[in-house]
């Protein structure tokens, strides 16, 4: 019998130490070798555009808003009727009188173009030289909206917040990149629009980027709700919107506008 236990036990000390021994060698593994095709993705294909022969120019899907002929895709905002403003040698102007002016369709996010120019015989200071606003959405009559502010911002002192470039009364520029009066300046614009849920209530805010003259003035920056004169902001719930342009009341020349376009981004 003691034997017996004792070559039982032998037997059960060699089978542990061979299993042991079986763990501690090195396991085969049949894994593939990593390919760069592991993280290729084919589909879907990007659509081609084709882009402008110049920065300024059209790309292939863009809406043209204004072709330096006619202003058959806006229309003043009083009564939608024509838009009134004057159009000569491919540029259009401001009619003060007339009022503001917005397109025909309406939009959700999208890239903009748009080149405007001060008159080189501008006068005033502070916010009555050169006072115009370019409203990202036009939620309604007036200057109801979120606007983008137009203005001679060269060599002219006003707030911070309402010179050319800021997101008017909201976001300061992160430079003021202004040409001088009588040249051309350029906004590029990509505008996300804001979300609202069923019963009205924000979703997510609206974001802008904007580059003035080719320099970055807001990165990404979320509004706080529909830019104001006089209070704070908020939202209030809406759809896809027209674009606004802003006949400002203050007593300088007037400004004009061209080569106005848009893509809009699903």
């Amino acid at each position: 019998m003691t034997t017996r236990i004792i070559l039982s036990a032998t037997c059960l000390c060699a089978t542990l130490l061979a299993a042991s021994l079986a763990a501690q060698q090195p396991q085969s593994t049949t894994t593939p070798k990593p390919s760069p095709k592991d993280t290729e993705v084919w589909e879907p294909e990007p659509r081609v555009v084709s882009p402008g022969a110049t920065i300024a120019e059209p790309p292939s899907d863009a809406i043209v808003l204004f072709d330096g002929k006619n202003l058959d895709e806006w229309v003043n905002v009083k009564g939608g009727g024509p838009a009134g403003w004057t159009v000569a040698d491919g540029v259009f102007t401001v009619n003060k009188p007339v009022g503001n002016i917005q397109t025909k369709r309406s939009f959700g996010s999208y890239q903009l173009h748009i080149e405007w120019r001060v008159p080189a015989n501008i006068t005033g200071k502070d916010q009555a030289r050169g006072n115009s606003g370019l409203f990202l959405a036009s939620t309604g009559g007036g200057d109801a909206g979120y606007e983008l502010q137009i203005l001679d911002s060269y060599s002219n002192r006003t707030y911070s917040n309402g010179q050319a470039a800021s997101i008017y009364k909201q976001a300061i520029p992160l430079a003021n990149a202004m040409r001088k009066p009588g040249e051309w300046n350029t906004y590029d614009v990509i505008w996300t629009a804001p979300g609202f849920n069923a019963d009205g209530t924000l979703r997510s805010p609206a974001r802008v980027t904007v580059l003035h003259n080719g320099v970055l003035v807001q990165y990404g920056y979320e509004l706080t709700g529909e830019t104001v004169y006089i209070g704070k902001p908020s939202y209030k719930a809406h759809g896809p919107t027209p674009i606004k342009l802003q006949a400002h009341g203050d007593p300088s020349e007037p400004l004009s506008f061209r080569n106005i376009w848009l893509r809009e981004l699903k």
